[in-house]
């Protein structure tokens, strides 16, 4: 989030409709990991935009630790695609 002014993407926007930010920040972890860790693990991974959309809208456990990902029946493929493509777009967050 740019400032406290709201979303500054489009993409961020759909992610906070959909509840993503509930427990993801951008750079920092909340109940999961951040936007900006998620990038820096995948980024280099030709198959990670199709995994992480399929993670999105089917969950996961074990991938972050012990924490579960629930799955998000809300989020359309289309929309996993595109926020999938937009978190691994993130740049990496303080060390």
């Amino acid at each position: 989030m740019a400032g406290c002014g709201g979303p500054s993407t489009p993409l961020q926007a759909l992610g906070e409709q959909r509840g993503c930010m509930r427990c993801h920040g951008m750079v920092r972890k909340f109940v999961g990991p951040g936007f900006a860790e998620i990038a820096a693990r995948y980024r280099t991974d030709a198959a990670a935009p199709e995994r992480l959309a399929g993670k999105i809208r089917a969950g996961s456990v074990g991938t972050w630790g012990a924490v579960i990902m629930p799955r998000q029946p809300q989020v359309s493929e289309a929309e996993a695609q595109a926020l999938a493509a937009w978190i691994l777009s993130q740049p990496a967050g303080p060390p």
